[in-house]
């Protein structure tokens, strides 16, 4: 996952997509960037870490113009080094153009192969950097070519494209990835949530719409929807049950009723089946508002059972397990005399590996915790993502290789439930739940997996 943040027409362009990026952190934490432009040239910086570390005073001072777009970065697709840190910066025949894109391309590698074959010479091993390739190969404005270009890619993308004139925003047909508009007094502001618009003090406009290019140019925005739009969409049903902050609007619902919601739904099915237990305790911060549901509709009171660091990132977000490991035992502490003695209900909005779960579970008992039942506000998952969550391998998903039983025995809980996945359409979707993307729960892509295949087939005996 990653965070994109662009200002528009506005004399401290850069400042503000620095100050919005604080809002999209927890979007992504390996690198930072902004790209500003100023009518004549554009002028860029990246870095890894923080974007508090990645710029300074003086960093800031190196990016005028009006016009500026930035990044948060988690690598999904490329390493974690600083080559592929975004914006990534280029000189075309459109001139400059930088890119900073959240999402995952599902047909890169064979696109990548076949510009290699064509003699283009790639500078990253991010997929972001094919889009930039084949927009350098497209005549014609800006505007069009990115069209052009977009017609020949698979997959998910929320875009902002930055040139020395103009600031464009781009996303694809299927909606995966949010990607909302707003306006500060005449500025254009784009951001990956609504909360980055919120700290601004922007206001709410609009989602960019799937399939849609909209174009800032000395303060006209102009829209393109000529992108071809599929009968449904595929807006990311995990956004609602994990990434995207409490505070935003996302898909133009509150993520923070989603949650509770989705909490709510879980006590529902729980009813009846749930053992007695004395207190409702969240793992901070992702499951609290599904915990605080879970407790309205049970009745089972509330408790405060971790104190959470908020010096140490989300542990989803560290790419490597070891960093993960670490992380749960600096950011969770738990509060003995709350819970020593007690039977609780602990949730959680997911599990992915089980590892982390394992850990607090572990800690939980060393507390005295009499009973653990676990309460999972989604449904398993069982298959990986390929448009842009860190879940890309079958093997690592504990849902995938182990029943629910065996799953509860590798935890350590008393028992283990998960909300079903009518109940996560019940508590977020609706009568919508046909345009969400729900494939790391069913297996179900809405898109050519053309990476993946060709990838198989490069492997066969029989190819």
């Amino acid at each position: 996952m990653c965070g994109v943040m662009a200002v528009a027409d506005h004399a401290g362009a850069s400042r503000l997509v620095h100050l919005g990026l604080y809002a999209l952190q927890h979007r992504g934490q390996e690198s930072a960037g902004i790209a500003a432009g100023d009518g004549a040239c554009l002028r860029a910086r990246t870095g890894m870490g923080l974007a508090g570390d990645v710029f300074d005073e003086k960093t800031l001072k190196d990016l005028p113009g009006r016009d500026a777009i930035g990044h948060v970065r988690y690598s999904t697709s490329g390493a974690s080094l600083l080559k592929n840190a975004q914006p990534l910066s280029f000189n075309t025949i459109h001139g400059p153009v930088a890119i900073s894109h959240n999402g995952n391309l599902t047909n890169a590698v064979t696109l990548r192969q076949r510009l290699e074959n064509q003699g283009a010479l790639f500078q990253s091993t991010t997929d972001s950097e094919v889009i930039v390739h084949l927009l350098a190969r497209e005549r014609g404005p800006i505007e069009q070519a990115l069209e052009r270009s977009l017609r020949k890619v698979e997959g998910a993308y929320s875009l902002l494209l930055l040139t020395p004139e103009a600031t464009l925003a781009a996303r694809d047909p299927l909606g995966f990835r949010p990607l909302v508009m707003g306006r500060l007094g005449a500025a254009v502001v784009f951001a990956s949530e609504t909360t980055a618009l919120n700290l601004l003090g922007a206001k709410v406009v609009r989602e960019v719409e799937p399939g849609e290019i909209v174009i800032v140019r000395q303060g006209r925005v102009k829209s393109l929807k000529t992108l071809p739009r599929p009968a449904r969409q595929a807006l990311c049903v995990f956004e609602h049950v994990y990434f995207a902050r409490p505070d935003s609007n996302v898909f133009n619902l509150s993520v923070q009723m989603s949650r509770t919601a989705l909490g709510r739904e879980l006590a529902r099915e729980s009813r009846g089946t749930m053992p007695r237990a004395d207190i409702v305790v969240a793992v901070p911060d992702s499951g609290v508002p599904a915990a605080l549901g879970f407790s309205q509709e049970s009745g089972i009171p509330l408790q405060t059972g971790f104190v959470r660091s908020h010096y140490i990132g989300r542990t989803f977000i560290q790419p490597i397990q070891k960093l993960r490991d670490h992380s749960v035992r600096i950011k969770l502490s738990p509060i003995r005399e709350v819970l020593q003695g007690k039977r609780i209900v602990l949730v959680d909005d997911s599990i992915v590996r089980g590892t982390t779960s394992r850990k607090i579970c572990r800690m939980l008992r060393d507390q005295g915790v009499r009973e653990i039942h676990m309460a999972i506000s989604s449904p398993p998952i069982v298959s990986p993502c390929y448009y842009g969550i860190d879940t890309p391998k079958k093997k690592n998903l504990i849902a995938a290789t182990r029943s629910q039983e065996e799953i509860r025995r590798f935890l350590g809980v008393d028992s283990l439930r998960y909300l079903s996945l009518e109940g996560l359409w019940r508590a977020t979707a609706g009568p919508r739940s046909s345009g969400f993307c729900a494939a790391c729960f069913t297996g179900r892509y809405p898109t050519p997996l053309t990476d993946l295949k060709a990838s198989r087939e490069a492997h066969s005996p029989c190819a």
